[in-house]
């Protein structure tokens, strides 16, 4: 049996993702830039996923740019924002548990005279609000926030902190990070105060090298790629048609029958917690579980206080590699929660900012599920981790 537990990592696309790309790559193959009727038609693709985005996000369809990702949108946010609003301030915030296409572009402009400041969070995750709102000054330009955290689930209280954060300064540009929030949550950027939202396409079921940014009209933002002027100038180069009609049937699809798909997800992953939770040693990143006497009964409430799709379970005693590659070899894919690999060597900086202790951050794993996960998949990965860490603590490292 094969289990696939690492959809925060990426998804598999649907057969309606599939059978759309295939059908503009081989029929409406042409370049949206042409004036002629395979022209035309390529052209029509990518309107009808602006429209279906504005309609998800309760926005004009002008203010959906299409990019090749989540990071792309990020940068373009970030840097885009900052340069074409930079005589208004040159201080700039952001969080520490932050993924690297936001910390990475914060650097950047670090490097190039703007002034950085990274607020905390708690031992939940979430942002200690006092300390973000006494760092506004009058020269903050930007504020940069994910809405729920890659690694652990933790989900921020965006509306309150937007709110307060412009009765302190109201011209200021929120930037929200919204890779793992979009497919999970109803977003409505204008009710929240949101001017500039990313979205990763192979994070909802959609193609890889697809993603969106909202950005507000009234927001001026500059280009960071040039050339043709594509997408008003926003973002040179030929669209990726077949990509952008499979990242807009993958949102359509996502928020149909949404509130049911949530609810299962949710129900899920309470099984998942209540059951790993009886395990000695086990402990839960990003929320505090609230149980009975016997340990079988989990408030919802409590569980719902983090993303649907996120686990992240510390298991004192086995080091995650260990774990990780133990669960591979049994036909179960998951993530290490302390992003230790040959492409990040330094441990995670979402549990350093937790202050998650080392042995435990060494001890991490991430599990994320999809609205495809099965319960049946969900009981074979709780029965194989039941036989496998008795036998792998036997083996701890001295």
């Amino acid at each position: 049996m094969e289990v696939y537990l690492d959809n925060s990592a990426t998804t598999m696309v649907t057969e309606g993702v599939r059978d759309k790309m295939i059908k503009v790559l081989e029929e409406d193959f042409g370049n949206p830039s042409s004036m002629h009727m395979l022209g035309v038609r390529a052209e029509n693709y990518i309107k009808d996923g602006a429209k279906e985005f504005a309609h998800i996000l309760k926005v004009d369809p002008k203010e959906i740019v299409f990019t090749s990702g989540g990071t792309e949108s990020n940068n373009l946010a970030i840097i885009g924002s900052v340069m074409a609003n930079k005589r208004r301030g040159n201080h700039i915030i952001t969080s520490k548990i932050e993924h690297p296409s936001v910390h990475e572009p914060f650097a950047y402009l670090e490097d190039n005279g703007f002034d950085v400041s990274y607020v905390s969070v708690d031992g939940k995750g979430k942002i200690v609000k006092e300390e973000l709102y006494g760092m506004v000054r009058e020269d903050t330009l930007l504020v940069s926030i994910m809405y729920v955290n890659n690694e652990i689930g933790a989900v921020q209280d965006i509306e309150e902190i937007i709110q307060e954060l412009k009765k302190i300064k109201n011209d200021l540009i929120i930037h929200v990070d919204g890779v793992q929030a979009f497919g999970k949550y109803r977003i409505y950027p204008k009710r929240l105060g949101i001017d500039l939202l990313s979205i990763s396409g192979h994070k909802i079921h959609g193609p890889k090298g697809t993603g969106v940014l909202y950005v507000n009209s009234k927001t001026r933002i500059n280009p960071i790629v040039f050339g043709g002027g594509h997408q008003r100038g926003l973002r040179s180069g030929t669209e990726n048609v077949p990509g952008i009609a499979g990242i807009g049937q993958a949102a359509v699809e996502l928020y149909t029958d949404f509130d049911e798909k949530m609810d299962r997800m949710y129900q899920l992953k309470q099984h998942f917690i209540k059951e790993i939770s009886k395990l000695e040693g086990v402990s839960f990143n990003g929320l505090t579980i609230k149980n009975d006497h016997n340990g079988e009964v989990f408030d919802m409430e409590v569980i719902k206080e983090t993303a649907p799709h996120i686990i992240s379970v510390s298991f004192e005693g086995v080091r995650s590699e260990v774990l990780l590659h133990a669960l591979e070899d049994r036909g179960i894919y998951v993530s290490a929660g302390s992003a230790c690999s040959s492409h990040s060597p330094k441990p995670s900086t979402t549990l350093a900012a937790i202050r998650l202790p080392k042995e435990l951050m060494e001890s991490t794993l991430r599990f994320s599920i999809s609205d495809s996960t099965t319960r049946e998949e969900i009981d074979y990965t709780i029965n194989v981790i039941n036989e496998l860490l008795p036998m792998l603590r036997r083996y701890k490292r001295k």
